[in-house]
């Protein structure tokens, strides 16, 4: 499905996801934002960045959504959930998402974006590929990049870069 199928709904969920990238800016982590919602389009959990503020590097807002899904929904209920993300998983995360059997993943910005974004900041590589979910999970249904709401996360990553060269 293409980011232009989206409806209002979903434009709803990817602005929560911003405004959680936001919240872990604030916080002095990296600017991502994740939202797990049922088949209903109900909310079911929420998560932003807590690696700087944990100290662990596999705190990812979609790992935890996928920790979480995996211990109170059931097989079923995971099958028919979406992901909604400010950024496209990383490989740990698209992993964790495959394997507990989530559905399908809707982001603002892809990996690729986000790489090529950071070189041209200066930011130094994490070391870990940005490959897009699908190479990783190839049967997962995804959606993105958000052309409408790229600027918006791009900007946040652009503050993050900013402050780590401080």
């Amino acid at each position: 499905m293409a980011a232009d199928t989206l409806d209002a709904q979903d434009f709803g969920h990817l602005r929560r996801c911003i405004a959680l990238a936001a919240e872990a800016l604030e916080a002095g982590d990296a600017p991502f934002g994740s939202v797990l919602v049922d088949q209903a389009g109900a909310v079911l959990k929420e998560e932003r960045n807590e690696i700087a503020t944990k100290n662990d590097a596999t705190r990812h807002p979609e790992f935890e959504l996928a920790r979480w899904a995996a211990a109170h929904l059931t097989p079923a209920q995971r099958t028919t959930a979406t992901v909604y993300t400010s950024g496209e998983h990383c490989p740990m995360c698209s992993a964790a998402h495959a394997w507990v059997g989530l559905g399908r993943i809707v982001y603002v910005a892809s990996a690729a974006q986000l790489g090529e974004w950071q070189r041209s900041w200066g930011v130094p590589s994490s070391g870990v590929a940005y490959l897009p979910v699908q190479q990783v999970a190839p049967g997962i249904k995804v959606v993105g990049p958000v052309p409408k709401l790229e600027q918006q996360i791009k900007a946040l990553h652009e503050q993050s870069a900013a402050l780590s060269r401080q």
